[in-house]
């Protein structure tokens, strides 16, 4: 049975990757289908990361309350709802309901599998390693829901809503599964008292600043990706160029995978967590930079991978480095405060990007998510020199008052 709740905690991420990466993957068909302009994908992506910032804030005190089995069967029964909602929205209000309820069942799945992940995985020995292969499976829901949505369509010449109708089946049967394990007892440790407090503190309102940095970057990848490579292999007059755009995003959510794989190999990664932070959003910003003013569809490909491993370690990073400065009881608290203020990013940039793009080009607006790079890479600068005050409980220091670099990453 611990086998299937590890199962069923690797769903929940995986899920949670299904509904990030869904109005990006359906990004050309739900603009032909409903007559709407990049702008209001945009706006799309909007109402599903608001809703995910307002629902985040009370699904860890639900799970403390009413337990892990019945948030992942709710959290699953809500994203198919959403996917079976926009199967068949005929209109764009419908589809921004639909968006709507796509957060919710994002921000249960995120809770469960997050909470869960440490615990079930490497014996809960190893609450790093375990964060990094779990968000691993994220990067696996990025590469297999385009190709299989694109499959369907294109090759299968199955119809949008039947399509889309499938992947809201298979959510529904990950909610059946989630009925069976045995579920321990873990604490999401979030109370609005204890945030109140935490909200003071500087090393998490910086981290807090970077993962808003960060989940814009990733969001903003992952709804802009295809109709970005759409563009620059001749738009909607080539009937190959959705497909093509399609296999370029999934080449980001491999870049991913590949990159949070490969970091749940090292062992500790707090020491270096805020260098690598740094470097690898440089990275960022000079692969952005490339995607944006390249004319070759070739280098935009390179840029578009490029982009997914640089992006692949920040999350968990992030957070690591940041539970390595306090005890595991605040663990909740911190986590609550850093995704919902990290989902500000992307309710709102992806949504700019897309306007700007109205008229012009989405190549044309990306130097936006270049400077969100840039300024993630500062924080992660600042990251590395701010220390939690003494008098806070459950703060971890070193004898020169610092908090200690070597303290095991519990992302």
């Amino acid at each position: 049975m611990k086998a299937l709740t590890a199962a069923v905690a690797l769903l929940a991420v995986f899920t949670l990757a299904i509904c990030f990466i869904l109005i990006g993957a359906i990004s050309e068909e739900i603009k032909a289908r409903l007559g709407i302009d990049n702008s209001q994908v945009g706006s799309l992506a909007s109402a599903l990361f608001l809703t995910s910032l307002v629902i985040q804030l009370f699904v860890g005190p639900l799970v403390d309350k009413v337990g892990h089995k019945a948030m992942a069967v709710a959290g699953f029964i809500a994203a198919a709802g959403a996917i079976f909602l926009l199967a068949f929205a005929a209109d764009f209000n419908t589809a921004l309901v639909a968006c709507g309820l796509l957060g919710v069942g994002a921000m249960c799945a995120n809770t469960v599998g997050n909470t869960l992940i440490p615990i079930v995985l490497f014996e809960g020995k190893e609450p790093a390693r375990a964060s990094n292969f779990g968000n691993g499976f994220v990067g696996l829901a990025f590469v297999l829901t385009p190709l299989a949505l694109v499959y369907l369509i294109q090759n299968l010449k199955v119809s949008y809503s039947a399509a889309l109708s499938l992947l809201g089946g298979l959510v529904l049967l990950f909610a059946i599964l989630a009925l069976f394990p045995a579920y321990p007892r873990v604490s999401t440790g979030y109370k609005f008292s204890q945030a109140v407090r935490l909200l003071g503190e500087k090393p998490i309102l910086v981290a807090a600043l970077a993962l808003l940095c960060y989940i814009a970057l990733e969001i903003s990848m992952n709804t802009w990706i295809k109709p970005l490579m759409t563009e620059m292999s001749g738009g909607s007059q080539n009937p190959e160029a959705a497909k093509h755009a399609t296999w370029v995003l999934s080449l980001f959510g491999l870049s991913m995978a590949i990159g949070r794989f490969a970091t749940s190999m090292i062992r500790d990664l707090t020491a270096v967590g805020t260098k690598l932070i740094a470097g690898v959003s440089l990275v960022t910003v000079a692969a952005i930079t490339l995607m944006a003013f390249t004319h070759s569809y070739g280098l935009a490909v390179l840029a578009v991978i490029l982009v997914g491993l640089a992006l692949a370690p920040i999350f968990p990073t992030i957070v690591g480095v940041t539970f390595s400065r306090y005890e595991p009881g605040l663990y909740g608290s911190i986590f609550g405060i850093m995704f919902a203020i990290g989902l500000l990013g992307p309710t709102t940039v992806p949504k700019i990007i897309g306007s700007l793009s109205v008229g012009g080009s989405i190549q044309k607006s990306l130097p936006i998510a270049a400077v969100m790079a840039l300024v993630l890479c500062a924080l992660a600068v600042l990251m590395g020199k701010t220390a939690p005050r003494k008098q806070v409980p459950g703060a971890r220091f070193d004898s020169e008052g610092k908090a200690p670099a070597t303290t095991p990453n519990r992302s």
